[in-house]
Parts: C-alpha cells; structure tokens; sequence
C-alpha cells in the first residue's frame, strides 16, 4: 500500500525553479519530490500514490504534455499542474483537454499554485478512493458465478424470481437458491444494496455478462 500521505511530485529541467518550489510547498507541511526530466520521475512512480503532478510544460527527451499523454494511455489518474515560461494558447488547450487541473506561467504566483495544489490533492484523494471502491467490486464479482451474474442483473432490474426462472428455465425455488448464495457471496444484507452493487459493477466491468454460460 502507498502512503495516505500526498506527495507533490516537481518536474523541472531548472534546478533553480525545483528548489524554490520544493522550499514554498515544503513550508505547507507537503511531501515534495523532485525531477530534472520525466524519465526519472517514471523509475520511482507508483500508480496508487496519492498527490499531484507540478510539471514544466517544456523540458528536454520527454516534454510535459508527453507525459501527460503517457499516463492517460496507461489510466494512471494523476492530477497535474503544468507550468510553463512560455504562455502557449495551443498547449494550454491541449494540457486541459487531457485533464490538467490548472496552468501557470512563470514566475509562479505562490498563492495560486498553493490553492490549485489543494484541489489537484482533493482530486486525487477521490480518484484513489473510487479506485479502492472498484477493486472491492471486481473482487466480490471474481466470487460468484456467471449464473449468478446473469440473475444479479435480472434482480437489480427488478424481474421477480418467476420472471427470471421463465427466462432462464429454471424453476423459482431454484432461482431462490441462487438469490439467496449471491447475497451471501457478496456480503449484501438488502435488495436496495444489491442494485447499487449492480450499478457499481456496470462501472467496474463492462458488462456484467447478459447471456448464460453455464451448462
């Protein structure tokens, strides 16, 4: 598990603009690390990290927008920060495009980089807890089967168990059966908590399996 700490990660090929930065978070009571070039920031980054990106824009080998583009191909959720001595329009589109929570130019306003720095951290807090969320669904679903998934569906959709054995050619009892073992599988005490299970899983998965497989 990664630390719940928040870790600001600096990335700047300016050791001068590193330094000042890593001093003006530090004074926040903020984790800082920081990068001369992305390829460095890579070899010691972990998906589950909790923090954000402070990342120059423009830097020799990988610029920021690369990285930016890097982690978006791989679904790495981390909020970012561009900053830049250079106000492109053009790359200021393209950075919130691909989700960057704010863009300064240099010389950087301490106050507003220390309130974009709050909400990059509130937002990657919650990435990190839907993240957990998703987990534990995808675990509860690797429980049941792909009958069981099948009547997951029909039940949140609000068929009754006669319903349901119609269509799968069962009978009710049977259907009851398998109610009953997908309440227990999934540690669910109430119908309204296995719909938004279900609701849960369609954005977990996709989908929740709509045909039978089993024999």
């Amino acid at each position: 598990m990664a630390s719940m700490t928040p870790t600001i990660f600096v990335i700047d090929d300016d050791p001068a603009v590193r330094d000042s930065l890593a001093l003006l978070i530090g004074t926040q009571g903020l984790r800082v690390q920081t990068f001369e070039h992305a390829e460095a920031f890579l070899e010691k980054f972990r998906p589950d990290e909790i923090g954000c990106l402070v990342l120059d824009i423009r830097m020799p080998q990988t610029s920021g927008l690369a990285l930016q583009d890097m982690l978006n191909l791989q679904n790495i959720q981390m909020p970012i920060i561009f900053i830049t001595g250079h106000g492109d329009l053009e790359e200021c589109r393209r950075a919130f495009r691909g989700g960057a929570v704010d863009f300064l130019t240099k010389p950087i306003n301490a106050v507003q980089l220390l309130e974009s720095l709050k909400k990059a951290i509130r937002i990657s807090i919650q990435q990190q807890k839907q993240e957990a969320e998703t987990q534990e669904v995808r675990q509860k679903l690797e429980r049941i089967t792909e009958r069981e998934r099948l009547i997951l569906r029909y039940v949140a959709e609000g068929r009754s168990s006669k319903e349901i054995a119609k269509e799968l050619a069962l009978s009710p009892r049977t259907v009851e059966a398998h109610r009953a073992k997908l309440f227990e599988k999934l540690d669910i005490d109430s119908l309204a908590e296995l719909v938004r299970f279900y609701l849960k899983a369609l954005d977990a998965v996709q989908p929740v399996p709509a045909q039978d497989t089993t024999p």
